[in-house]
């Protein structure tokens, strides 16, 4: 298959500091703090990018970081479409990293005013997909973006795939969530994620429930692998054993890996056993992009 993929999402300063023992509240913990250019969107952007697929970003920054994003991003062979805000900062967010632990601190700033109406019909023509990360439809405002955004993509033939994020962004926003997010061809949660959108526990229930959600649903499990539910049934693909270093990106690295494969013309579980590789890769290393080395 050809066609670019589009992806709309967060763009981020990330601070992420790597903890080796309990945080002391009130004094000093010793840390290994990393700054680097983030956001989940912005991500996947960049994993896909360095897969080799031709890929579209569109996101938006504070005044003044536009160039340096989007140069960050161009490493990676993106093609960045990034607005500058005039007053609303950078998103950042401070990431503590303890073992295959992570703790967000999130102050949204310029990605909050930027929805999903960014991604136009022309900007799709030609597209093979369009990916949305949950983090860029955190209110109900941007939420209300996307049933169009799935119509435009849909009369198009372009796949929407979309990967909710956070657990706490979907309990914040109840069922809207839910009823947005119907019709999208595929689904990429995590086990919390997943559990918050259906009320579900066991991941095998999880993954059957969010069927009646998307035609392909893709529920990560971490350590116990991955979960791809069709209309075939549930498969169980087995994780990749590597080194954690870092758990930040993982799901971004994966949800390029997935949609690198779909485009080549891998069935979902074929694309599932890719993006296992992936994002291996990804944790491999402090930060959420492709390592420089």
């Amino acid at each position: 298959m050809t066609g670019r993929i589009v992806v709309f999402g967060d763009l981020v300063d990330d601070i992420i500091a790597a903890v080796d023992r309990p945080i002391r509240p009130d004094t000093d913990t010793v840390a290994q703090i990393t700054f680097t250019e983030g956001g989940s969107g912005a991500n996947v952007a960049a994993w896909l990018g360095e897969l080799g697929v031709p890929v579209d970003f569109h996101g938006r920054t504070g005044r003044g970081d536009r160039d340096r994003h989007a140069q960050a991003l161009e490493r990676f062979g993106v093609h960045p479409l990034i607005e500058e805000h005039p007053s609303a900062p950078t998103a950042r967010i401070v990431v503590v990293v303890q073992d295959d632990h992570r703790t967000f601190l999130t102050s949204a700033g310029a990605s909050a005013t930027l929805g999903p109406s960014v991604v136009t019909g022309s900007a799709l023509d030609g597209a093979f997909a369009v990916h949305v990360t949950g983090h860029s439809i955190r209110d109900r405002g941007r939420l209300a973006e996307l049933p169009p955004l799935i119509d435009r993509a849909r009369a198009r033939g372009v796949l929407v795939s979309l990967d909710p994020s956070s657990a706490g962004f979907i309990d914040d926003l109840g069922g809207d969530f839910l009823d947005a997010i119907r019709s999208v061809d595929v689904l990429l949660p995590n086990l919390d994620e997943g559990r918050a959108l259906t009320g579900e526990s066991d991941p095998l229930a999880v993954a059957r429930a969010l069927r009646d959600v998307a035609a392909t649903v893709v529920l990560t499990l971490g350590g116990e692998g991955v979960l791809v539910a069709t209309a075939d049934g549930v498969e169980h693909i087995p994780a990749n054993v590597v080194e954690l270093v870092d758990p930040t990106g993982a799901g971004d690295a994966f949800a390029a890996g997935f949609l690198a494969a779909l485009r080549r013309g891998e069935g979902a579980p074929t694309a599932a056993r890719e993006a296992t590789r992936v994002a291996a890769r990804a944790v491999s290393h402090l930060g959420g992009r492709p390592s420089a080395a």
